[in-house]
């Protein structure tokens, strides 16, 4: 929904993208915050939780040794020191916005995969489920950037609906709650969903769909310039930039299709102005 032409290069083509800085150290906090909750409920501090984060580092490093060329050049490892600090105020942020002492999750980077009655099927990863004494569920999911303006809040809470969808799929229930923690502005964004928002939540995501599948049978990928695309990695391979795709990897269909993918396509991407898929992140 971002851009069809970016996700043909992610998923089509393969094209390689750097690591960034901003992903990584979101990678990075996600990890903390994740591990703890392994330690009892009062040893979850706010020191406990930074002096998590040289280990955490470490460890991505080893599972992903592409990341030291993040600071390749910083001889004096000042860079590294101020990224680290910079995920260290995140990590204390959060505890300014919920209470792990009063948490007990009960799953953490749960991975969730069901299948639509059409055949589609769907899966991502969810950061953290909460399950209250009553049955009722809590979707909880951190963002280590800034609130979305009020405008752009309901293609913020796209990926929770999402993620909403396929548990109501696997545990026949509907989450009581969906939460973003945004831990850049300190922000928390609640919405509690009801059966009707995962009916269109659905409906959404099989046109989508029948938009990639007819995208990938003609070729025809249309590049959507937004203020997005200072940070893509591809500029010089898009036409918007002046640039020239590589050879579409895929036999196409006959050209008298492509109306049909535009006229597919255009209501989904008019309806979002924001990175989805469907399979979450």
């Amino acid at each position: 929904m971002q851009c069809p032409l970016l996700y043909r290069f992610r998923v089509i083509d393969k094209l390689p993208e750097k690591p960034s800085e901003a992903a990584t150290r979101g990678t990075l906090v996600h990890a903390v915050l994740e591990r703890l909750f392994d330690v009892p409920a009062e040893d979850r501090t706010a020191p406990r939780a930074k002096a998590l984060i040289p280990g955490q580092w470490d460890r991505l490093l080893e599972s992903k040794p592409e990341l030291s060329g993040l600071f390749a050049d910083d001889a004096d490892g000042e860079r590294l020191a101020g990224w680290l600090s910079q995920a260290e105020q995140l990590v204390e942020r959060w505890f300014s916005l919920e209470d792990p002492t009063r948490l007990e999750p009960a799953e953490r980077e749960l991975f969730v995969e069901t299948e639509l009655d059409s055949g589609l099927r769907l899966r991502g990863v969810i950061d953290r489920v909460d399950v209250a004494p009553t049955g009722e569920v809590r979707i909880v999911d951190y963002k280590t950037g800034k609130a979305p303006r009020p405008e752009y809040a309901e293609s913020a809470l796209f990926q929770m609906k999402f993620y909403a969808l396929v548990v109501r799929r696997l545990k026949n229930v509907v989450p009581r709650r969906l939460q973003l923690v945004y831990l850049g502005s300190g922000d928390v964004l609640t919405y509690d969903p009801v059966p009707a928002d995962l009916d269109r939540v659905e409906c959404k995501l099989l046109a989508l769909w029948e938009a990639i599948r007819l995208a990938t049978e003609t070729g025809e990928w249309r590049p959507r310039p937004t203020k997005l695309c200072g940070w893509c990695d591809h500029r010089a391979v898009c036409p918007e930039f002046g640039g020239t795709p590589p050879v579409y990897p895929l036999s196409v269909r006959p050209a008298e299709v492509v109306e049909g993918v535009q006229g597919t396509m255009e209501p989904v991407r008019a309806e979002a102005g924001r990175p989805a898929a469907v399979e979450g992140p």
